[in-house]
Formats: C-alpha cells, sequence, structure tokens
C-alpha cells in the first residue's frame, strides 16, 4: 500500500520512527519492503541503533502511521514537520526566559 499524492493537494510531512529491536529487524525490513515503503526509510542497524526514519506526506498522522507493519505501530512515533520560513521569533517563542 503506498500513499498517493496529487501534485495540486498540498499534504502534511511526517517523520516516522521505527525503534526495534535486533530480532526484530529483518522481519521488520521484509514486511515495509512488502508494504512498498522500503525505498523511503533510512535506518541505524549497521550502526547497532535498531531504528528506521521515514519522512511521509500523509493527510493525518493515522494515515501516515499505516507505513509502519501492524506488529510495531504502538513503538513507532509519528511526528507532524513543518518549515520555518522568514522571521521565525514569531512563530516559535522560547519556553524558557533567558537572564
Amino acid at each position: 500500500m503506498a500513499l498517493v499524492t496529487h501534485p495540486n493537494i498540498k499534504m502534511d510531512r511526517y517523520l516516522i520512527e521505527t525503534p526495534h529491536t535486533d530480532q526484530d529487524c529483518h522481519m521488520l525490513v521484509d514486511q515495509i519492503y512488502a508494504m512498498g515503503y522500503l525505498y523511503n526509510f533510512e535506518w541505524g542497524c549497521p550502526d547497532g541503533v535498531h531504528c528506521g526514519w521515514a519522512i511521509i506526506e500523509a493527510d493525518n498522522r493515522a494515515q501516515a502511521l499505516l507505513a509502519v507493519p501492524s506488529l510495531l505501530r504502538n513503538r513507532a512515533r509519528v511526528i507532524k514537520l513543518c518549515k520555518f520560513t522568514g522571521d521565525v521569533a514569531s512563530v516559535h517563542q522560547p519556553t524558557i526566559e533567558l537572564a
């Protein structure tokens, strides 16, 4: 299952993080390949960090989460991304006042 985008429709972008164990690694990669998302993911496994990351365009978090096999969805994180342009200070206020 692949997400289909229309050129005139702007979809949100999500970072998907899929932490997994060394034992789950081969199974996860095989399932993501079978689902058609292998090209989207980058992996830390060869460096001992068993986690995959992908940036997916989707209508919402639930749809983005569909890129993760169901057995590991409860461990995945889905983070909505944005880009700051222009005056970042007007968009992002610091949470701690500096003395």
